[in-house]
């Protein structure tokens, strides 16, 4: 397989080839790390893409008791040239098959294409040329330096998409036929590479799991992030001061920058107090996509039943929950949190505190700004909007993980049978889950990136149509309408 740098050797397994570690950027090195992406150097002779790479530098990442190795992988896997992509295909060089690129998940700091989760067999088994990538993390991807460029990790995902504009046909894809989606962070990143106007043309549809279009941060919070950093590494907040630092001093700080009020007076944290990273920008991406950008990308976009419950149940904060818990969460998340609390009271009358804590937490997290992203799209009639809820209960931990976030992932992959996935502590509970559902899931998703339909009915701002996926499949209209409209 030759691409425009160079020849590559992937290897076939059954009926599909993977082609690994394939360099789509230069290696980010020195102040290199700060600036954006630049193009890789072409090789001589035959590069091997059989093994997997190196990722970007980062910590290893712990929820609590529950095992999510499958979703961060093992951590820092190091090497100067990770920023690469992986590519599955059943037919390289022959063909013109959906695209689909994948952007992880990872609060911002860990993660990469290593991971079990991101295995891409399952797409080029049913006809798709899937592709992950890995990004900048942490301070060299989302620290909002003074003489950097700001959110340096989604300009590298726009770079790759770049790439797969230019080589996927090789690998047998349809380059104009390219469906970028993202889970968690790299969900928020897709919401705002949707925002972003150097990526217009290069994808076509976008699946938004769990992420955010109001994640962002504002140049005024980011500073407070920039400002810890640099007392931590003891350094001036610039990029030169920044740019002889190494990649182990900079993790080791980003692992110390938890707990950084980013609360303003007219701004709340949209990650609740979660990551000091994310996307920097004067306007949400919800607000730019209203104003237009990817008025022309079909989109579906949702978010699990109880996405709080990744961030209480493993660390023993469900159960243990009280009224007080639940109004801190409220004034974490929401300008009236007393209102807040009242509506999801009345919302979920039999619900625990641990429950509206977990409401609240997962709606301030992904609810509020999906529904914000997929009115904001909506809105406009060139292209299609499609809404899910993911509703399957993982029984791990006693039964009280249930469908929280991340736990889809296993399922549109066509990954539910993984070992590591099963377990009293694993991600998927200890009983066996439903292969229907996962052939079922990974369908609609294939199908959408195809046709830009998967399956169910549009949302539109009056019905809001919601595909409620679990065990059984039943389309609602605005499920959730009195939590929304608590954060209008």
């Amino acid at each position: 397989m030759t691409t425009a740098q160079g020849a590559v050797r992937g290897r076939r397994q059954d009926r599909t080839t993977a082609f690994l570690n394939i360099p789509y950027a230069a290696p980010p090195l020195g102040a290199g790390r700060f600036a954006p992406p630049q193009p890789h150097e072409s090789w001589d002779g035959l590069r091997d893409a059989t093994e997997p790479g190196p990722n970007a530098p980062q910590s290893e990442r712990k929820l609590g008791t529950v095992d999510m190795s499958p979703y961060f992988g093992a951590g820092w896997s190091r090497g100067e040239d990770y920023l690469t992509v992986n590519v599955w295909t059943p037919a390289p060089g022959d063909g013109d098959l959906p695209v689909m690129v994948f952007v992880h998940g990872g609060g911002f700091v860990a993660g990469s294409t290593r991971s079990a989760l991101y295995d891409g067999s399952a797409f080029a088994r049913d006809g798709v040329v899937l592709v992950t990538l890995n990004y900048r993390l942490g301070i060299a991807g989302f620290l909002d330096l003074p003489g950097a460029p700001a959110n340096r990790g989604l300009l590298d995902v726009v770079a790759a998409l770049r790439w797969v504009r230019e080589n996927i046909a090789a690998f047998g894809g349809d380059p104009h036929n390219v469906t970028l989606f993202g889970q968690s962070a790299g969900a928020t990143i897709v919401g705002g590479v949707l925002a972003t106007a150097q990526a217009t043309g290069l994808f076509n549809r976008a699946i938004v799991q769990s992420g955010s279009g109001l994640g962002a941060f504002t140049t005024e919070q980011a500073a407070r992030v920039t400002a810890a950093a640099a007392e931590a590494l003891g350094v001036e907040p610039h990029v030169d001061a920044f740019a002889d630092i190494s990649d182990e001093r900079l993790v080791d700080a980003a692992s110390r920058l938890a707990g950084i009020d980013l609360q303003t007076e007219t701004e709340h944290d949209p990650l609740i107090g979660l990551s000091p990273f994310s996307l920097v920008l004067d306007t949400q991406p919800a607000e730019s996509v209203a104003a237009g950008l990817s008025a022309d990308v079909d989109l579906l976009i949702g978010t699990n039943t109880e996405e709080g419950n990744l961030y209480l149940v493993p660390v023993g904060n469900y159960s243990t929950s009280t009224a007080a818990d639940v109004e801190s969460a409220a004034s974490r998340a929401h300008p009236d949190p007393a209102r807040l609390v009242e509506t999801y009271r009345k919302a979920r009358p039999e619900a625990s505190f641990g429950g509206l804590r977990s409401a609240i937490m997962g709606d301030a997290l992904f609810g509020a700004g999906s529904w914000a992203l997929a009115g904001a799209h909506a809105a406009h009639p060139e292209s299609a909007t499609f809404s899910y809820e993911f509703t399957w209960r993982s029984l791990a931990l006693d039964g009280e993980l249930g469908a929280t976030h991340a736990v889809e992932l296993p399922f549109v992959f066509d990954l539910a049978q993984l070992p590591q996935l099963r377990g009293a502590n694993a991600l998927l509970g200890p009983d066996k889950p439903p292969a229907e559902l996962a052939a079922r899931m990974h369908d609609a998703w294939i199908r959408f990136a195809r046709t830009g339909d998967p399956g169910w009915n549009t949302y539109d701002t009056e019905r809001r149509a919601t595909m409620r996926i679990g065990t059984e499949w039943t389309q609602v209209g605005d499920p959730r309408s009195q939590e929304r409209e608590a954060w209008i």
